[in-house]
């Protein structure tokens, strides 16, 4: 059984499985670990509270930065502006195996405007936040009394409960012809039919939540963990993100499982990344509550 704490899920220690042998390779093989109690959010962290983090803080986040010259330094004098990476829906005649023709970086573009500098989250404030880079999340993670989720943790959660089914919800993506998650439907990255009733990001919850009472743990957005993914010696640091966002499709990245998995470079933001937190057993959930 798990526990409900204000707005985090207590997860009970024990031993759960993990993995999938059935979609891509990074997911396999299923496993069996074990993990101590841990708590974590219900939902993704939204606008709204990541703007009062910042209000609080005047915390800058990655985005609105100039990049780091240390880690581009071959990078031109003109380029080094704050900028973020969004979606633009491509030409028909765009080849789908070149997936840098659907992205930019855009300036201007941050978690305050996750369309570029003409959009806002005036209408949005309980939408997840984006374009959050990784030491962004730990920032609010650790003003909040809380820490980011392991990867485990997170699909362990993700699932409710449920053993060795595909989704949240079970093996069925679409059970009685309803979708369970903001994803794209329609020919990615041309067409979203929007039959889901979102293009970009939605509210938190506008989905049902699964068997533990989390909501959002599929589509809507990328969510980062504290995992390292495994890169080459020399190769920039990447973490896991899990969850799969709003532009994952069931014929084109079919991510929004609990399984599945990314590894993304800690200083990247785009406009279908965020985040949610979790805490220790150790009597930290509760002070790590308090902060909430």
């Amino acid at each position: 059984m798990t526990g409900r704490l204000n707005e985090m899920i207590i997860i009970p220690d024990g031993d759960y499985r993990v993995g999938s042998n059935s979609f891509y390779p990074e997911e396999a093989p299923v496993r069996s670990i074990h993990l101590e109690t841990f708590a974590i959010d219900v939902a993704p962290v939204t606008n709204a509270e990541f703007a009062r983090f910042v209000k609080e803080t005047g915390y800058l986040t990655v985005s609105e930065q100039p990049p780091d010259p240390l880690v581009y330094p071959d990078l031109p004098a003109d380029e080094r502006i704050p900028e973020s990476a969004v979606f633009i829906p491509p030409a028909p005649s765009v080849d789908r195996r070149e997936p840098m023709a659907w992205w930019a970086l855009v300036a201007g573009a941050d978690w305050k405007h996750p369309q570029g500098p003409a959009s806002g989250i005036e209408n949005c404030m309980n939408h997840p936040v984006v374009h959050v880079a990784y030491d962004d999340a730990l920032a609010y993670a650790n003003w909040i009394g809380k820490r980011l989720p392991t990867a485990d943790e997170w699909e362990v959660a993700a699932r409710g409960g449920l053993v060795d089914q595909d989704y949240a919800w079970g093996s069925e993506m679409t059970p009685g012809g309803r979708w369970q998650a903001n994803v794209w439907q329609g020919p990615f990255p041309w067409i979203n039919e929007q039959t889901d009733g979102w293009y970009w990001t939605s509210p938190v919850g506008s989905y049902p939540a699964n068997g533990y009472g989390l909501v959002d743990v599929c589509g809507n957005v990328w969510e980062w963990t504290c995992t390292l993914f495994p890169v080459p010696d020399g190769e920039q640091e990447r973490r896991m993100i899990k969850g799969g966002s709003f532009l994952c499709a069931e014929n084109y990245c079919h991510r929004f499982r609990p399984a599945a998995l990314m590894g993304q470079t800690v200083d990247t933001a785009t406009c279908h990344m965020g985040f949610r937190c979790a805490a220790d057993s150790d009597g930290s959930v509760e002070e790590a509550i308090s902060h909430h």
